[in-house]
């Protein structure tokens, strides 16, 4: 009797886990912008759509009008943009956060050497 009420209670956790999971990627999806582009030439042919649905809409849409092929036009979500400069003498690259470090009343800061490893600049 004990283990039956034990593996119940284990299964309303994995569940309630599973629609915490669903829930928060719905969120995403609906937050987060999409851009639709080609996929035989890499070319962005809109940014900026929000949510997954009025991207895959868009998308149909921009099919129907240049008359692609349904594997010639996908979208995915925007990559967040970060700040970045580079040092012209020395060849390094630095990239700055788009997060602001209250501390240090910057943003954050860090660069890559020669072999492509990161590290923080104070």
């Amino acid at each position: 009797m004990v283990s039956k009420d034990l593996d119940e209670r284990r299964l309303q956790t994995i569940i309630e886990a599973v629609r915490s999971s669903r829930r928060r990627q719905i969120i995403l999806e609906a937050v987060n912008t999409f851009e639709v582009y080609r996929s035989d030439t890499g070319v962005i042919l809109t940014r900026g759509v929000r949510g997954y649905e009025a991207a895959k809409d868009k998308a149909n849409e921009i099919r129907k009008r240049f008359g692609l092929k349904w594997e010639q036009v996908k979208f995915r979500m925007e990559k967040k943009r970060g700040y970045s400069s580079s040092n012209q003498g020395s060849g390094r690259r630095y990239e700055y956060s788009a997060r602001y470090n209250p501390s240090k009343r910057t943003h954050f800061k860090g660069g890559y050497d020669s072999k492509g490893n990161y590290y923080d600049i104070d």
